[in-house]
């Protein structure tokens, strides 16, 4: 088992999150116009609600292509990176630091017997 509470585990996910950060920030702006953040966090919300419609489907019984899930997931990704780089949040911290908030909610909910 994975110790949750352990840098050891959380350190790793804050540096490759930091390192592909980085390279989305690079490609963006040598590629794209530049824009201001309130156009990524609309397009964030366009692009997941898109990755949403498409789960709608599926639970409605309509067979939807794995691939199209794929290509929305990484839409929301490209998104929510573009986002936060022209916000200045450094992703991979802010990752680190709400896993180790919710681990410890986690476990103080365990020793009572609840789950998360």
């Amino acid at each position: 088992m994975i110790p949750l509470t352990d840098n050891d585990f959380y350190l790793p996910i804050e540096e490759h999150l930091r390192s592909v950060q980085g390279h989305f920030d690079e490609y963006q702006r040598a590629a794209f116009t530049e824009r201001p953040s309130e156009f990524f966090a609309l397009e964030l919300c366009g692009e997941a609600g898109e990755l949403a419609n498409l789960e709608k489907k599926r639970w409605k019984g309509k067979a939807i292509q794995h691939e199209a899930i794929s290509d929305e997931a990484a839409d929301v990704l490209i998104a929510l990176m573009n986002y936060a780089n022209a916000r200045g949040v450094n992703l991979g911290e802010a990752v680190r630091l709400k896993l180790l908030r919710i681990e410890a909610k986690r476990q103080a909910l365990a020793e009572r017997g609840e789950a998360y």
